[in-house]
């Protein structure tokens, strides 16, 4: 361990257990392991899912997209809780994802670490801003289809709704009863989608779920496929979710991590297969764009999708905001004029920044790829398994090493693997649509 990162990172504190802690602006050991099942579920029940039947389903076709699915499922909650039971190794509470990596490795990974979860959150922020914005428009689009309201505009909005909330919500805790929202908007458009998509599929005739592409475009979206599958069920920011969970912290984590992936994952599950289903190959990256129903039922499904990805936004931008308010000391109440101004001018300027982007290349699918190919696989499989190896080298048997080693390899080359496809894919969408462009 290279001991001078201290000198460039917050003063450390003790907790009551005598466990030592960075500081931090933020709350931490304040919650319970359900508030943080729900955060986590939150995450996985995005707006996203309604694009699962489209990224994963059709590139990979039924037998495929189900093996996926469940596989993807338990090798994340093997990684997951690996990165868990690490919380507070070596008699440090490492409420940071770089806090852990540094520890364990030194300055050189802390750095690294943290530049890999910026780019992650970053772009699943982005995303999210696309999603948003595609919902206003898909709202707009049901009542009024003259043109007028393009895309980019539609994300102009969302970001700016997205900053409005960032600004009054100061930390990961503070979203509480805000988590109840979430919960009931993705159960709104969750089952709007898999009642209407029921639906169509009964009345619709046969479908056509072969793979769609040539040969050698199969391969890139099948590759990019196994990507959207290890984005769909990760954060890649697992230790600053865990830091609000209070002791015992990582058996309380644990408990969070089972509910996500038990009770958690069952409706991504339901609106991605029956999605599927009803559209076979002409599934869509948004799933209400291909369901049919009445008007105001579908408005409803795509407001609720556009404020659930307000607050989803927030849980995924918070290691930024916790970063940021630590380094620059804000602290306090939240309404004094020094924090409020803080929040409109930095968090306020970080989100624009996310929405030019967005508006820019607003490429759902491909966005989704690039992120788990670069950042996800790097931080929830490749880090996870090493990490573990690394501080649990001398309690693990041969076997034990060989099989994190097999899982280290394999997840680099799938990554790497990824990454080309998904920059192949962005590629060929970037000569089809032109920036700035209304899909």
């Amino acid at each position: 361990m290279d001991n001078s990162d201290s000198d460039s990172r917050p003063k450390k504190l003790y907790d009551d257990d005598n466990v030592e802690i960075p500081e931090t602006a933020h709350q931490i050991s304040k919650d319970s392991w359900f508030q943080a099942g729900f955060v986590l579920t939150t995450g996985i029940n995005s707006a996203y899912v309604l694009g699962y039947s489209g990224t994963i389903m059709v590139p990979l076709g039924w037998i495929s997209g189900i093996v996926g699915l469940i596989a993807a499922t338990a090798i994340s909650l093997y990684a997951n809780s690996l990165i868990a039971k690490l919380h507070e190794f070596g008699g440090k509470r490492h409420i940071r994802y770089r806090d852990l990596a540094g520890f364990l490795y030194g300055r050189k990974a802390y750095s690294l670490t943290w530049g890999l979860q910026y780019v992650n959150l970053f772009m699943i922020n982005t995303g999210f801003i696309i999603l948003a914005g595609s919902a206003l428009k898909a709202v707009y689009v049901l009542f009024r289809d003259d043109q007028v309201m393009k895309l980019p505009y539609c994300i102009a909005i969302a970001g700016f709704v997205c900053a409005l909330f960032a600004i009054c919500i100061p930390h990961l805790s503070a979203l509480r009863i805000w988590l109840g929202f979430s919960t009931f908007f993705s159960l709104v458009y969750i089952i709007i989608a898999f009642v209407l998509s029921l639906q169509d599929g009964i009345r619709a005739p046969a479908r056509d779920y072969s793979i769609p592409g040539t040969t050698t475009s199969k391969i890139f979206t099948t590759i990019g496929a196994a990507a959207n599958l290890v984005f769909a069920f990760n954060t890649g920011m697992l230790p600053e979710i865990q830091a609000t969970v209070r002791q015992p912290v990582v058996d309380n984590m644990l408990k969070a991590l089972y509910f996500q992936f038990t009770a958690g994952v069952l409706p991504m599950y339901a609106v991605t297969f029956v999605g599927y289903w009803a559209y076979g190959s002409s599934t869509s990256s948004y799933l209400l764009n291909n369901v049919t129903g009445a008007v105001w039922v579908k408005a409803f499904a795509n407001i609720a999708a556009f404020l659930q990805t307000v607050i989803a936004l927030h849980i995924f931008a918070s290691p930024m905001y916790e970063y940021l308010d630590t380094k620059f000391g804000i602290k306090g109440s939240a309404l004094s004029p020094r924090n409020l101004s803080f929040r409109i001018t930095v968090r306020g300027g970080y989100l624009a920044i996310n929405t030019l982007v967005a508006a820019l290349l607003p490429f759902l699918g491909d966005f989704m790829s690039l992120t788990g190919a670069i950042s996800t696989f790097p931080l929830t499989f490749i880090l996870a398994n090493h990490m573990y190896l690394v501080a649990k080298k001398n309690k693990l048997t041969s076997l034990q090493k060989l099989w994190h080693w097999l899982n280290v390899c394999f997840f680099g080359c799938v990554s790497i693997a990824a990454a080309i496809a998904a920059l192949r894919l962005i590629a060929v969408d970037s000569k089809t649509y032109h920036v700035f462009a209304d899909i």
